[in-house]
């Protein structure tokens, strides 16, 4: 009998009148206004401001939470397209299965659009954003605890996770091959979302530490393809730990195989940036011309309006 361990919540979701708020869903969005502030706060200090990082985030958040759930569905099939799932569930997000992969993939693709359009140096805002996104994650891992899911293999040591007999999605969770998970009543388990929440922390410490560092040394986006390495090579070992069920391609779970494609990305990325990307000063000087004609133009529009009015 284990004497110590981490308990789970006691509840996933509450009611606030007619409407079931969950957890996971508070999480999510606590990481997400937490990720804004740091991102605000690193992009200002190129030259940038708010509101710029308030319309990218309007734009870039709806379409990785699309990505997310779509990366979710594609990569665990039998849930959700025929022959044996059913095309209906994949609206059915109050059911859980979001994938950060997914999430990432399709966030970055809107924000550089997005920055393109704008003529905001994308580079700064994926330095600006790398440590943010880990941030955000961590956060984001505790909405697994609260669902008591994506916990990994048996396990006796102190730290192990005790499930309980509240109404959380984990309960209904296939594991491995889709056999049934271990009795929870009897069995600790490894708290994976605690392992990725303190390698995503550490991560974002040194993606901070080793800009301020490097600063005079790192070409603009070589922190952002610090994040994906980090990300990417300490996914790759929780993912071998978590016993939720997943396709297996090769005899390696689908996410591992993403998390060494991050991993390896972002390797290739620091080394190309490092010969070939631009220095970060020069991309600020820009990104500050933009910001003063973006104030300029809205200076003159406020004039008019004040005008009009007259």
């Amino acid at each position: 009998m284990n004497l110590a361990y981490i308990p789970s919540p006691t509840f996933s979701k509450f009611q606030v009148g007619p409407f079931t708020i969950h957890m996971y869903a508070i999480c999510i969005l606590i990481g997400i206004c937490v990720a804004v502030w740091i991102l605000t706060t690193r992009w200002k200090r190129y030259g940038g401001n708010f509101d710029q990082i308030l319309d990218t985030t309007l734009v870039t958040v709806p379409c990785a939470l699309v990505g997310a759930r779509l990366y979710h569905c594609i990569t665990t099939p039998s849930m959700y397209f025929p022959p044996t799932g059913n095309l209906v569930n994949i609206l059915k997000v109050w059911e859980g299965g979001m994938a950060i992969f997914g999430g990432i993939s399709v966030g970055a693709l809107a924000a550089y659009l997005w920055c393109r359009h704008r003529g905001y140096p994308f580079a700064i805002f994926a330095d600006s954003i790398a440590p943010a996104l880990l941030v955000a994650q961590a956060i984001g891992r505790l909405g697994n605890w609260f669902n008591q899911e994506l916990y990994g293999w048996p396990t006796t040591l102190p730290w192990g996770l005790k499930l309980n007999d509240a109404d959380a999605i984990g309960k209904s969770e296939i594991c491995y091959d889709g056999s049934q998970c271990p009795d929870y009543t009897t069995t600790l388990f490894h708290p994976t979302f605690l392992y990725e929440m303190i390698w995503n922390l550490i991560g974002a410490a040194l993606i901070v530490y080793l800009g301020k560092k490097l600063a005079d040394r790192l070409k603009a986006g070589q922190q952002f393809a610090m994040y994906m390495m980090w990300y990417g090579l300490g996914r790759t070992w929780i993912e071998n730990v978590r016993i939720n069920y997943s396709t297996v391609i090769l005899g390696l779970r689908t996410n591992v195989w993403t998390a060494i494609i991050v991993f390896v990305l972002g390797c290739i990325l620091f080394v190309v940036l490092y010969q070939h990307g631009s220095d970060a000063q020069v991309l600020a000087r820009r990104l500050q011309a933009v910001t003063a004609d973006e104030l300029e133009r809205q200076s003159i529009e406020e004039e008019k309006s004040r005008q009009k009015k007259r």
